[in-house]
């Protein structure tokens, strides 16, 4: 939901300050299937019965690195793409650091309690690793839910790129 709204926002404060949303599609994309299969297996292995299989939060984080090196590629194709990457590489950093597993505050993930790990997740105990890096922060309404430092740095990230890419007009419209 942090996801959408970030594009939402974006999408927002570009048209309310003279952007365009026909710019958005001069994007320079490549390979944005990559991006949909890797939030489709993200959201497989927690919302379908995937998440009780051993071994999906491996796939969980082989999809999280697809993400760093697919935004790090377009890093200079496409403007504020930068931010997303970051907040994936600390999301990479901190699941890579625990089994593949994100971390998440008791407090915010009761029902994940009784079982320990659910999926990509694993609830934060004394044995886990950079936990500052883990899915503590909580955000209550409509994008309620457990948050980790690196998922809010992807919503800033992804309103930036929305925000740009509705102001940037792309070099096919410039002359003229």
């Amino acid at each position: 939901m942090l996801l959408l709204a970030g594009v939402v926002i974006g999408l927002l404060a570009g048209l309310a300050t003279g952007g365009k949303i026909g710019n958005v599609a001069r994007l320079d994309f490549g390979w944005p299937w990559v991006v949909l299969v890797a939030l489709f297996i993200r959201e497989a292995a927690v919302i379908t019965p995937l998440s009780r299989v051993e071994g999906i939060q491996y796939v969980y984080a082989a999809a999280l690195a697809a993400l760093v090196a697919w935004t790090a590629w377009h890093v200079r194709r496409v403007p504020g793409v930068w931010v997303v990457m970051v907040g994936s590489a600390l999301n990479l950093i901190v699941v890579i650091a625990n089994g593949a597993r994100m971390p998440v505050s008791a407090a915010l993930a009761p029902n994940l309690v009784a079982r320990g790990h659910a999926g990509q997740y694993a609830v934060m105990g004394p044995g886990t690793r950079l936990d500052w890096l883990g899915d503590w922060i909580g955000i209550p309404g409509p994008l309620g839910g457990a948050y980790s430092p690196g998922d809010l740095c992807i919503g800033l990230g992804i309103a930036i790129v929305a925000f740009l890419a509705t102001r940037h007009r792309g070099a096919a419209t410039t002359a003229g």
